[in-house]
């Protein structure tokens, strides 16, 4: 190969590492966005961050509140209908979550988009699968210690959560709320996941995302 071949890969290489994890889409159409290994494509909060960190292949929240949200090159870390899926782990008494249509900011819950619920034992009755606040969930589906999928489809003006492929919330937003001028509506923006409190303690890993047509 000649040198000059070698430099323009390499480019391409630290490029590569600077923007983030890149994965090619499988032909299902999925693209993964976490490699397994670092943040890398993901940005955390000023608040906390030490709450996340990466072990044996899983992104390990536990810590005081803090998100980690996607910013990296997939659909310009924009999604508006889309299909994200990740393999969780919950431990018992904890809480997280995995917000939609959100965007970055450096402290605080998130202003912006909705939050999926990730809960099976702690004191919020709100449990998984929980569209938070507007449609809940009370029944649990899975036990703590134990790995699942969270499957959250949105599409619309409808998000569908599933766990373990079975349809546990179907939510159609309402005219009232996407007219609004709330932040709390559906729309467009990235993804991210919550760190709850110092008491919880949640694996996620084989986090995957899938572009949808407008």
């Amino acid at each position: 190969m000649h040198t000059t071949s070698i430099r323009f890969l390499a480019v391409l290489l630290a490029i590569g590492l600077c923007v983030g994890f890149i994965s090619r889409p499988t032909a299902g159409g999925w693209v993964s966005i976490f490699d397994g290994k670092t943040l890398n494509g993901w940005k955390v909060t000023e608040e906390s961050p030490e709450t996340f960190s990466v072990q044996d292949g899983a992104i390990v929240v536990a810590g005081p509140r803090a998100h980690l949200f996607y910013e990296g090159p997939v659909n310009n870390h924009n999604f508006k209908n889309f299909e994200w899926k990740a393999q969780v782990k919950t431990m018992p008494g904890s809480n997280s979550g995995m917000f939609i249509h959100t965007a970055y900011q450096p402290s605080g819950w998130p202003s912006k988009g909705y939050e999926i619920q990730v809960n099976q034992s702690h004191t919020d009755w709100r449990k998984t699968g929980s569209v938070y606040g507007l449609q809940d969930v009370k029944e649990v589906f899975v036990k703590d210690g134990e790995w699942y999928t969270e499957h959250i489809i949105v599409q619309g003006k409808k998000v569908i959560i599933k766990v373990n492929d079975k349809v546990i919330n179907d939510y159609t937003e309402a005219d009232s709320v996407s007219n609004g001028s709330s932040g709390k509506k559906l729309s467009s923006g990235t993804i991210a996941l919550q760190g709850h409190d110092p008491k919880s303690k949640v694996f996620y890993k084989d986090i995957q995302i899938k572009v949808l047509p407008d």
